[in-house]
């Protein structure tokens, strides 16, 4: 049927879970369709909501749509798009920030009540009725097993030449009934090559032919470059102590943007052969490093590619269906297996305190920007757990390193590495005193060194200074500064 026909299984107050992660393998049709439904019955005076439960964000289009009609009551677990943000910010839409390997478990104990009806984009359906992943899985396994209510989106843009590219696994469960998670390399397989699903709770079928939101993608720019060569001489470094394996290092996991396509394109000049990557997303620079081998096999939940990429991958899709694994996020961000694969985690960050916790998610500690996504999976559980980010924000005028964070999404526990432009500082096996003292000299911008180097003296001075000197009254200091003149100099 129609996208406009199948969205009238839709009804306000329900709780819809769609399909995407990163953009990639968001409903096409039904979502659009959708917010025309709210938009016609709002004009009739009927309010008309509904919680909307996701893989991670999606494409932007699809979250505004939604968001300019006011058709989100409540909204988890990450968003990523303007419009979404000002009505969380403002209050107008609630928004559960969490853990994304945390997500399916909830919503399977019922945290958020009936799933009434899940939208999954898929690329075709079998003879033997089962789905056939697109260009994500995110929690989509979870969707289809738990809705009363099925939509499906069987999107003929899709390669036919993916399927095999997914591993689905079906052996999880809730407590007391845990077993391992058998994996221990990035490229092992544990499930199927496809989803299952009750065709009785199917009520539509809809047929799109339409490419995924590209992702724009920045080149590296000069910030950009110098923080991926500190992570790049730290790489060295920990090689030369044994502690990582030549060549090979262990499984890489890096964030979106462009300091992460910076490390990428480092990686590709370091010698590097042979490297896995066990992470949420592939982007762009992980193609390339497959093509040369600098990458064996790269193992996610989502692709996030640009046009040139999306082209790319369409182009030689046979190729890299051999390198490349996508699965569950429930599982591609499992805690279990990103500890036992050692793998290095590099994640971004709004800002640092002195002390290594770290701001991943509000600005001036009370407006979100996106969310904690993957980060503290892979953070708390990774070999090693790296923080990435320009020393500065807003052309200058806000320091990235400030004395506390008013707001912590990763504690100092969770902290090992912290790099900017202007170098790394190494926090493990560093009391708190000496952690302050390695991010001040290593990773502050020099304009802001004084200002840190101030109020570390003075704390460290007070009679009560304890084992971590904050000055209570005056830590926010650097936040109020911006807000009182725009400009912290």
């Amino acid at each position: 049927m129609s996208a406009a026909e199948a969205v009238r299984f839709i009804h306000p107050g329900h709780t819809v879970a769609i399909s995407g992660f990163a953009s990639a393998g968001t409903p096409k049709d039904t979502i659009p369709a959708l917010a025309d439904r709210i938009r016609h019955t709002r004009a009739a005076g009927s309010n008309f909501t509904i919680n909307l439960l996701t893989g991670a964000s999606v494409s932007t289009d699809t979250e505004r749509l939604l968001a300019e009609v006011d058709g989100i009551a409540l909204r988890m677990p990450y968003q990523s798009e303007t419009t979404t943000r000002q009505r969380i910010n403002n209050g107008r839409m609630d928004y559960v920030d969490l853990h994304l390997s945390h997500v399916a478990q909830q919503v399977w104990q019922g945290y958020y009540g009936t799933v009434d009806v899940a939208v999954v984009e898929v690329a075709g359906i079998t003879e033997a009725g089962e789905l056939i992943p697109s260009a994500s899985i995110g929690n989509n396994k979870t969707w289809l097993d738990v809705a009363d209510k099925i939509i499906l989106e069987v999107n003929s843009w899709v390669p036919a030449e993916m399927e095999g590219m997914h591993d689905v696994y079906y052996g999880t469960a809730l407590p007391p009934n845990r077993r391992p998670i058998e994996i221990t390399r990035a490229d092992d397989r544990i499930g199927q090559t496809t989803y299952r699903v009750d065709p009785a709770k199917v009520v539509a079928v809809v047929e799109t032919n339409a490419s995924d939101t590209a992702t724009s993608v920045t080149a590296p720019d000069a910030i950009s470059t110098a923080i991926a060569g500190h992570v790049l001489d730290f790489f060295s470094s920990e090689i030369r102590a044994g502690r990582l394996p030549a060549d090979t290092l262990l499984p890489l996991q890096v964030g979106i943007g462009n300091v992460a396509n910076a490390v990428l394109s480092g990686l590709d000049r370091g010698g590097y052969q042979g490297l896995n990557c066990y992470s949420e997303v592939i982007q762009d620079g992980m193609l390339g490093l497959i093509k040369d081998g600098t990458i064996a096999h790269a193992s996610a939940t989502a692709l996030a590619l640009s046009e040139v990429g999306l082209a790319d991958l369409n182009a030689n899709i046979a190729f890299y269906r051999d390198h490349i694994t996508l699965r569950p996020q429930e599982i591609s961000n499992h805690p279990e297996v990103v500890r036992r694969l050692g793998v290095i985690a590099m994640n971004g960050m709004l800002e640092a305190d002195i002390y290594g916790n770290v701001n991943s998610t509000h600005v001036m500690g009370t407006k979100i920007m996106n969310g904690i996504g993957g980060s503290g999976d892979f953070a708390r559980n990774g070999y090693v757990s790296m923080f990435l980010s320009p020393s500065t924000a807003r052309g200058g005028a806000i320091s990235a390193i400030v004395p506390m964070v008013p707001h912590v999404d990763h504690t100092e526990h969770d902290t090992q590495v912290i790099v900017t432009e202007h170098g790394l500082a190494d926090l493990r096996g560093l009391s708190p005193r000496r952690r302050a003292r390695a991010i001040i000299d290593n990773c502050a911008h020099p304009e802001y060194r004084a200002m840190l180097d101030d109020y570390v003296a003075r704390a460290e001075a007070a009679a009560d200074a304890g084992q971590t000197p904050h000055l209570l009254g005056e830590s926010f200091d650097f936040h109020r500064r911006y807000l009182a003149t725009g400009s912290m100099r």
